[in-house]
């Protein structure tokens, strides 16, 4: 197996570029581009599920495709969301503060 390149990374750049454009009014999110999924992009909203939910709507995907979980010893929301894009996977992810930890998820109740 040959060691990745950038060259390797430009389709998910591509499909970033694209979204900046089509989409600047959007809220700014984390993005991950990897060697180890090169035809991947992930965008993670850390900063509550308002952003998430834009992006969610903005790209079409069907809010019923929506995985929910609970991480952090039941104090995060975790949201996720794929598509495809242009030819690449995108990964769409949120992240929210939970007020009340849920039990049974590493906390004592």
């Amino acid at each position: 197996m040959s060691a990745p390149t950038m060259g390797g990374l430009s389709a998910a750049v591509a499909v970033l570029a694209s979204l900046m454009a089509r989409f600047p009014d959007l809220p700014a999110v984390d993005v991950h581009v990897s060697t180890v999924y090169p035809d991947q992009l992930e965008l993670s909203a850390h900063s509550g599920l308002t952003a998430f939910e834009a992006w969610r709507e903005a790209l079409g995907i069907d809010p019923w495709s929506v995985v929910h979980g609970v991480q952090s010893g039941g104090t995060t929301h975790r949201l996720n969301a794929h598509t495809v894009f242009t030819g690449v996977r995108l990964c769409l992810v949120g992240y929210s503060e939970i007020a009340e930890p849920v039990a049974g998820w590493g906390v004592a109740s």
